[in-house]
């Protein structure tokens, strides 16, 4: 069975399907929670590029949703989560402003946005795991 993270990076390579941040997010944990790919894929679809406006960055929107289809209800859980991800990015999570700091860089945005999604499955997993939610 893969990993979180390896179900995350296949589904971000896909070169037939475009999976938005939020959807690459949520479908690897969703699947476990018994969800199919394509009811996740449908949750998450106006949540990627900032919930289509460069607001709150997909992968957020996705890590928030992944924990509580995953059991980690409390809002404890989805502070941590955004503290995590707040750190490695100056307190910026918001689409347009990450992607606008990034452009400074050179790096791609494919490779920028997939930097996100990877760090936003490792936080929920990290959570998770903290919680005893999986192994």
């Amino acid at each position: 069975m893969q990993t979180v993270l390896e179900r995350a990076k296949v589904l971000r390579a896909d070169p037939n399907v475009h999976y938005n941040c939020a959807q690459a997010v949520l479908i690897p944990f969703a699947e476990r929670a018994g969800l199919t790919a394509e009811q996740a894929n449908a949750v998450a679809t106006h949540f990627g590029s900032g919930m289509c406006a460069g607001l709150t960055c997909g992968a957020v929107t996705g890590g928030l949703m992944a924990l509580g289809i995953s059991g980690a209800t409390d809002s404890a859980d989805a502070h941590e989560f955004m503290r995590r991800m707040r750190a490695g990015h100056d307190g910026v999570i918001d689409c347009a402003h990450l992607l606008a700091a990034n452009a400074k860089t050179g790096t791609p945005k494919k490779v920028h946005c997939d930097g996100m999604v990877y760090e936003a499955v490792a936080a929920v997993e990290a959570i998770l795991k903290g919680k005893g939610l999986i192994k």
